[in-house]
């Protein structure tokens, strides 16, 4: 499993968050725990949104290799 981190800040009765390592991954929400699941659906929707983008873009045969960082 994979973690990552998520900016989350309360203003007046809406709870808003980012994710840090994911540009465009923002959510608003009126309660942080639906604010924290939203954005981890939209995270994974995301990822595997850009997944298969990828996958696309190398047409052809490719090889798919992990990178730890």
């Amino acid at each position: 499993m994979q973690e990552y981190k998520a900016v989350i800040k309360q203003e007046g009765e809406w709870w808003y968050g980012w994710i840090e390592e994911m540009p465009g991954i923002n959510c608003q929400e009126r309660s942080k725990e639906e604010l924290l699941e939203t954005l981890r659906v939209t995270l994974l929707e995301a990822i595997e949104l850009n997944r298969e983008e990828a996958r696309r873009s190398a047409s052809g045969e490719f090889a798919e290799v992990r990178i730890a960082i």
